[in-house]
């Protein structure tokens, strides 16, 4: 397996995860009263979608090889 199929694996998963924390939180009624476990998951998904995002980026950088 390449390095740029591995990197591009990570950003779906970092992705999916990311996705399915930030739709829990919105299905969420507490979202009005934010409590430190909210804080903790919202900085949880936020380095979800970094982490995909630098994934992404890392991945699509690197030089194709055959």
């Amino acid at each position: 397996m390449t390095d740029r199929r591995r990197f591009v694996r990570m950003f779906f998963v970092l992705l999916a995860f990311g996705l399915m924390n930030f739709l829990r939180m919105l299905g969420r009624p507490s979202l009005a009263n934010v409590r430190t476990v909210d804080i903790v998951q919202l900085i949880g998904t936020g380095m979800c979608f970094g982490g995909a995002l630098v994934a992404l980026v890392v991945g699509l950088s690197r030089p194709r090889y055959s």
